[in-house]
C-alpha cells in the first residue's frame, strides 16, 4: 500500500515521511500547512544540544512547546517560563507552554533537549500561558489489548485555544490504539473536519535498537485514500481525510505518539467510527485495562 495520495490540484502529497526527511536548517523537523498540502495544523521539532538555543517566530499559527525530552527555558515577548520537560516521552507528561500568533520565541535549554512545537494556523491565539504537569488531563482509553494513556494537553474541554488541538498517546507493546478506526473528515453532528499529524517514538529494546510499529488509513468509497506503513522513530503520518487506526506496537515495543489537530469549524475533536468496528467499544465492559497503564510499567520501558 502506498504513501501518496492524489490531491485536488492534481499534485502529489505524501502521507508518510521518514524519520530525517522533513529536517531543515532550523529543525530536527519541519511539516508546514503547505508541506503538507493542506491549510491548518503543523508540526516543528527541535534539537538542542546542551546550552543552546533557538530563536523563532510563531507568525500566523499559535503553537504549544512541550518537551519530548530534556528541559528549557522559554521566552515569548515579556513573558518567561521554565519547562521542566521529562527524560523521555514514556516518563510521563511534559508540562507546556501555550504561544500565541505573531510572537519572537526564544527556547534555550542548558542541559540540551528535543522540544516539539505543535502548531495551527490562527490570527489572534489567546494568551501565553504555561501549563505543570501535574495539571495535564491524563485518561486511560479502552481496556484489553487496546488500551493506552492518552495525555489530552490541549483539546477542546482541557485548555483553550483558536484552533490548535494537541494530545499525545502511549501504547504498551503489542497492544492497538487509534482503535476502532476512526474519521473526522465531515461537517455533521458527532464529526468535525480536522487535519491530524502523527508524531511517532518507538521505545528501544535491551541492546538499545528502536522497534518499529504499523500504521492504518483507509478512505471511503467516495473519498480514497489508502496506507498501511511501518513507523519508525521520528516518523511521521498525515492525516488529510478517512478512518485511520489502528496505529499498532509491536511485542517488546512501546509506542509513543503525538497528535496535532486543526480544522476550519468549531474547535473540538468529535469523530465517528467505522461501523464494522464499533461494536469492539461494546467489549471493553468485560475486559480490564492494561495493567503496565496502572502500575506504570510501559512508562520508561
Amino acid at each position: 500500500m502506498g504513501d501518496t495520495m492524489a490531491r485536488p490540484d492534481g499534485g502529489p502529497a505524501q502521507l508518510h515521511y521518514r524519520a530525517g526527511t522533513l529536517a531543515t536548517e532550523t529543525f530536527a523537523l519541519e511539516l508546514t500547512p503547505a508541506r503538507a498540502g493542506w491549510s491548518y495544523s503543523s508540526l516543528r521539532i527541535v534539537d538542542l544540544a546542551p546550552g543552546a538555543s533557538a530563536e523563532l517566530l510563531t507568525g500566523g499559527e499559535e503553537w504549544l512547546v512541550l518537551s519530548l525530552t530534556g528541559a528549557a527555558e522559554v521566552t515569548c515577548g515579556d513573558e518567561r517560563a521554565t519547562l521542566r520537560g521529562r527524560r523521555d516521552v514514556f516518563s510521563g507528561p511534559s508540562d507546556f507552554c501555550y504561544l500565541p500568533p505573531l510572537s519572537p520565541v526564544r527556547v534555550a535549554s542548558p542541559g540540551g533537549g528535543r522540544f516539539a512545537l505543535a502548531g495551527a494556523q490562527a490570527d489572534r491565539g489567546v494568551r501565553f500561558a504555561y501549563r505543570e504537569a501535574a495539571s495535564v488531563a491524563v485518561e486511560l482509553r479502552g481496556a484489553g489489548a487496546c488500551s493506552r494513556r492518552v495525555v489530552n494537553y490541549a483539546m477542546g474541554d482541557t485548555f483553550p485555544a483558536q484552533r490548535l488541538l494537541c494530545c499525545e498517546v502511549v501504547t504498551p507493546s503489542g497492544n492497538w490504539s487509534s482503535f476502532p478506526p476512526h474519521k473526522h473528515d465531515e461537517h455533521r453532528d458527532g464529526e468535525s473536519v480536522l487535519e491530524e499529524i502523527y508524531y511517532f517514538e518507538v521505545a528501544a529494546d535491551p541492546s538499545g535498537r528502536r522497534g518499529v510499529a504499523y500504521q492504518r488509513l483507509y478512505g471511503t468509497s467516495d473519498r480514497p485514500i489508502d496506507l498501511l506503513a511501518e513507523v519508525g522513530h521520528g516518523d511521521v503520518v498525515v492525516i488529510p481525510h478517512g478512518y485511520h487506526g489502528p496505529s499498532m506496537a509491536l511485542p517488546g515495543y512501546d509506542l509513543y505518539y503525538l497528535n496535532v489537530m486543526a480544522g476550519p469549524g468549531e474547535r473540538r475533536w468529535s469523530a465517528s467510527d467505522d461501523p464494522a468496528y464499533h461494536w469492539v467499544r461494546e467489549s471493553w465492559a468485560t475486559e480490564s485495562i492494561d495493567a503496565r497503564l496502572i502500575d506504570g510499567a510501559g512508562e520508561g520501558s
